[in-house]
């Protein structure tokens, strides 16, 4: 039994890689019927294919007319659509939205892709990395020789797959209103550009310096960077706020009349160097226990292994184990109707005839298909 406040939502993703199934894990861990259209053959369905959780799998071959056909008819039962191709791919399949949106007129049709259906570079392929670089946000994250790229947290997840996700329900919510579907066209270069909406502010404002690591949030601040402790682990510090910046220097024991030039940027560079060298006097445990849960404004740097077993997070269950994967449990949380792991990652075509059933087609549609070759 599915649970959340999505449930009754029906969702059709068409099987990609990043962003798209990162954001038809997000509709299903809040209670969305998920089906996903993947191709015939072998793979997945391994419990550490986490981002595939919670959502059922028919396989077709779209290079036959009668998976085509059996594609629009569940675009006929849904509320939305989610795919990540190219932009004409769908169309050249037959599944457009302009055929799909006459079978369906309250559809949505959510289009994820990395630089958009229109631009200069739309039909070129890319990565995460390339689609935040156009934004203005590679640049101004790394270290003062080169950018970094952030993993692919900014243009798949961030500037994808939630605004994909957000794009969608804003976009069912029209359609219950006026009955009326529409495309949503989502670009990880769009979404990169949106997340930067207030350093352009910082900028417009005169207060953002293009060189890395000299701007407030970008590590340049002594009082808002990462410092390693004497057993080789590290620690966040973001002490902004003056009073957060004196209990800082409170719990570090420093008197040191220099640190009162907080917002001096000619003295940051100093100031890292000693601040450095007291956190490097401790142990990141023991930084822990005397700054830990204050309003200093501190987290310690926690790796993969460490994050599931810190107290707040198993406080507040914020990782769960399925399958023997340590995994991060649905979010955000909702006090009525909160969501839950609908269920494991499935395999290619583990749900071929459940899933086409509940979704209105009969068993002499399914038989039809697989007469034609076209459902595994």
């Amino acid at each position: 039994m599915r649970q959340g406040p999505l449930t009754g939502l029906k969702i059709v993703e068409f099987a990609g890689i990043g962003p798209g199934p990162f954001c038809g894990m997000l509709l299903s861990d809040l209670g969305a019927d998920v089906v996903r259209v993947d191709r015939k053959g072998q793979g997945r369905g391994a419990p550490s294919d986490i981002t595939s959780r919670g959502r059922r799998s028919v396989a077709l071959d779209l290079k036959k007319p009668e998976s085509v056909e059996a594609c629009l008819k569940l675009m006929e039962q849904a509320d939305a659509i989610i795919e990540g191709f190219r932009p004409g791919v769908m169309e050249r399949l037959g599944l457009g939205p302009e055929v799909a949106l006459k079978r369906n007129p309250r559809l949505v049709f959510g289009r994820m892709t990395g630089w958009g259906q229109t631009g200069t570079y739309a039909q070129a392929a890319g990565h995460d990395m390339n689609y935040i670089a156009i934004s203005g946000a590679l640049h101004a994250i790394g270290t003062k020789d080169k950018p970094i790229p952030p993993l692919n947290l900014v243009g798949d997840f961030g500037g994808g797959a939630l605004y994909l996700a957000f794009g969608v329900l804003a976009g069912v919510i029209k359609a219950r209103e006026t009955g009326q579907g529409q495309v949503v066209d989502c670009a990880m270069s769009d979404g990169a550009a949106s997340l930067m909406a207030m350093f352009y502010g910082f900028k417009a404002a005169g207060g953002w310096k293009e060189e890395r690591r000299s701007n407030l949030l970008d590590g340049g601040a002594h009082f808002y960077d990462t410092y390693q402790c004497s057993d080789g682990k590290w620690i966040s510090i973001g002490s902004i706020e003056p009073q957060f910046y004196a209990l800082l220097l409170e719990k570090t024991g420093i008197n040191d009349p220099e640190f009162q030039r907080q917002m001096d940027r000619g003295a940051w560079d100093g100031l890292r160097e000693k601040l450095a060298h007291v956190i490097a006097q401790k142990t990141q445990a023991e930084w822990d226990e005397i700054m830990g849960g204050t309003d200093v404004c501190f987290g310690p740097v926690l790796d993969l292994d460490e994050a599931p077993k810190h107290p707040h997070n198993v406080a507040r269950e914020t990782f769960v184990e399925v399958g023997g994967v340590i995994q991060p449990a649905p979010a955000p949380r909702f006090s009525a109707t909160p969501g839950k792991i609908q269920g494991p990652p499935p395999s290619i075509g583990a749900h071929d005839q459940e899933a086409l059933s509940d979704w209105g087609f009969s068993a002499d549609d399914i038989g039809a298909l697989k007469a034609a070759g076209a459902l595994a």
